[in-house]
C-alpha cells in the first residue's frame, strides 16, 4: 500500500467520521472507514421513511444514524465529509471549521491518496460523455481504467486496490471543485455556460469552482481548454503546464481540431496527425466531435490513433443522452434526459435531427436564462409539450423568438411525464420524432435526470 494511503487510513482510528448524506458516493465509505477503527455517523436531513433501503445498509455497514432537519445541530465529529450538494459556504459547516473539525469530501481525499494519474473532466455539457470516451479509449489501449466521481460511482472505496500504473477517470461538477485544492495530472474543461445558479451565489463563484481544475496543476500538469467557449478558453491565463486546445471551428497548434473537410487532426510537438473523419463518430451531433476532440487531447500520447478511432466506430453512447427508445407507428423516440440545461438541449437534441421534433422539456428551474433556447425552438421545434418549474420559462422565451408565430411551434402544457408522452403518440404522424430533453434539472418531480429518463422510456415502451 502507498505510504500516504497507510498513513491516512491507520489514522482513522479512534477518530469519530461524519458522513453528511447518505446517497452513493458515501454509503460505500462506511464499512471502509470502519474497518480502520472510525467511528462513523451517517446524517442526512431526510426520515428514515424518506431514506428508505439507505438507511438500512448504512446501519448494516456499521454507522450510527442522525435524521432530520436537525441533523447538523451539534454533531459532534473529528472529520466531516460533505456531500457534494451540500453548499460549501453553509453556516454549520463554517462553524465546524472554526472549531477545528476537518470538513472535506470523497472527492477532495481521494484526490490527496490516489497513487495512479488522474485524468480529470469538467464543464456545463458533455462531460460524462467525454469521461467516458476518455475511460474508453485508454481501456482499448490496455490500461487498468478507474472511472468515477460525478458521473455516479465514487473511487475512494476503491483506493486500496488502486495500482501506480492505473489510470482514475473522473467526472467533476462545480460543487466537488469548490473545496478542491488539488489539481489532476490532465485537466479537461468541455465548456462552460450558465448553469447551477440556484446554489451557487453567483455566476462568478461557479466559474471560480470550474477553474479549480486547472488552478492547483504543476508545471508537469496538461489542461485542456474548449477554444471555442469564451469562458473555458479564459482559464488558459491559469495553466502553468502544457496547454492543449481543442476546437471544431479553427486549427490549434496544441491540440485537436476538426479541419473544414471533416478530418479530425491532432497537433503536437510541431507534427499534424490525422486521426479520422467526423463521420467515423458513431453518436451523432457537433456537440459529440467536441467531446472527442476533448478526449483525443487528453489521451495523446497514451493512445494510437488506431485505437481513438476504433473507439469512436465502435462506441455506441451513454445512456439518456439521445438514447434511442423505439420505434412506433413510424415514429421515433429518443430519451435525453441528460438535457438538464438550455445550452445542452440546444447543443444536443436540437442539433441533431433532419426535420422540425416533438420536444418534450421542462423541470426544475435552476435560475439560468432561456432566451438563447427561446431563439433557436421555432426553426427545430414543431410541438413544444411542457410541463414542470421552468414550463412558463420556456414558454415566453420561446414566444419572444423573432422567428416565432402560432403554431410554429404549437406550445402544449401538460401536467406530469404521462401526460407529456401520452400527447406526443396522439400527435405524432410517421416520420416524426419524439425528443424528451428537459432543458432543466429533474429535482421538481424526480431524484435526478436518470429516475426521469427511465420514467420516459418505460412510459415509452409501454405505448400500444
Amino acid at each position: 500500500m502507498d505510504h500516504t494511503m497507510e498513513k491516512f487510513l491507520n489514522g482513522l482510528n479512534g477518530k469519530t467520521i461524519a458522513l453528511c448524506g447518505i446517497g452513493g458516493s458515501h454509503l460505500p465509505l462506511i464499512p471502509l472507514f470502519s474497518k480502520y477503527g472510525a467511528h462513523v455517523i451517517a446524517c442526512d436531513k431526510r426520515d428514515r421513511t424518506a431514506l428508505g433501503e439507505n438507511a438500512d445498509l448504512a446501519e448494516q455497514y456499521g454507522a450510527a444514524l442522525r435524521l432530520g432537519d436537525d441533523y447538523l445541530d451539534g454533531l459532534e465529529a473529528d472529520i466531516i465529509f460533505r456531500t457534494p450538494g451540500m453548499r460549501f459556504y453553509m453556516d454549520e459547516l463554517n462553524e465546524a471549521r472554526e472549531k477545528g473539525v476537518a470538513v472535506t469530501s470523497e472527492m477532495e481525499v481521494f484526490f490527496d491518496l490516489c497513487p495512479c494519474r488522474i485524468i480529470a473532466v469538467t464543464g456545463s455539457d458533455g462531460k460524462t460523455t467525454t469521461t467516458t470516451i476518455i475511460s474508453e479509449m485508454l481501456k482499448a489501449q490496455g490500461y487498468t481504467v478507474h472511472l468515477g466521481g460525478n458521473i455516479g460511482r465514487p473511487l475512494l472505496p476503491d483506493i486500496e486496490k488502486i495500482q501506480p500504473d492505473d489510470v482514475a477517470v473522473v467526472e467533476l461538477s462545480s460543487f466537488q471543485l469548490i473545496s478542491m485544492r488539488k489539481s489532476p495530472d490532465i485537466a479537461v474543461v468541455t465548456n462552460l455556460a450558465p448553469n447551477h445558479l440556484d446554489i451557487h451565489k453567483d455566476m462568478q463563484e461557479y466559474i471560480d469552482a470550474k477553474k479549480n481544475i486547472v488552478l492547483h496543476q504543476n508545471a508537469f500538469g496538461r489542461a485542456v481548454l474548449n477554444l471555442d467557449n469564451d469562458i473555458a478558453c479564459s482559464f488558459r491565463s491559469d495553466v502553468r503546464g502544457s496547454l492543449c486546445l481543442f476546437s471544431r471551428r479553427s486549427e490549434v497548434e496544441n491540440g485537436a481540431f476538426l479541419a473544414e473537410d471533416g478530418t479530425i487532426y491532432m497537433n503536437a510537438y510541431g507534427k499534424k496527425t490525422a486521426i479520422m473523419q467526423a463521420s467515423d463518430i458513431r453518436i451523432p451531433g457537433l456537440h459529440n466531435i467536441e467531446n472527442y476532440l476533448a478526449a483525443i487531447s487528453a489521451v495523446w500520447g497514451m493512445v494510437d490513433a488506431s485505437t481513438i478511432r476504433q473507439v469512436a466506430v465502435d462506441f455506441s453512447g451513454v445512456e439518456h443522452r439521445a438514447e434511442f427508445v423505439r420505434e412506433l407507428d413510424g415514429v421515433r423516440y429518443y430519451n435525453d434526459a441528460i438535457g438538464t440545461s438550455p445550452t445542452r438541449t440546444i447543443k444536443g437534441t436540437l442539433s441533431l435531427y433532419d426535420r422540425k421534433i416533438i420536444l418534450i422539456a421542462g423541470g426544475y428551474d435552476k435560475k439560468i436564462p432561456y432566451d438563447e433556447m427561446g431563439r433557436v425552438v421555432p426553426s427545430t421545434v414543431k410541438a413544444l409539450i411542457l410541463f414542470g418549474a421552468t414550463a412558463d420559462k420556456i414558454e415566453a422565451a420561446t414566444k419572444a423568438a423573432p422567428d416565432y408565430c402560432e403554431g410554429n411551434p404549437d406550445i402544449i402544457r401538460v401536467s406530469n411525464m404521462e401526460e407529456a408522452v401520452t400527447t406526443a403518440r396522439k400527435i405524432a404522424v410517421s416520420g416524426d420524432i419524439v425528443s424528451m430533453s428537459p432543458a432543466s434539472a429533474s429535482f421538481d418531480m424526480y431524484k435526478n435526470f436518470a429516475e426521469k429518463g427511465l420514467h420516459f422510456k418505460r412510459l415509452v415502451n409501454e405505448l400500444v
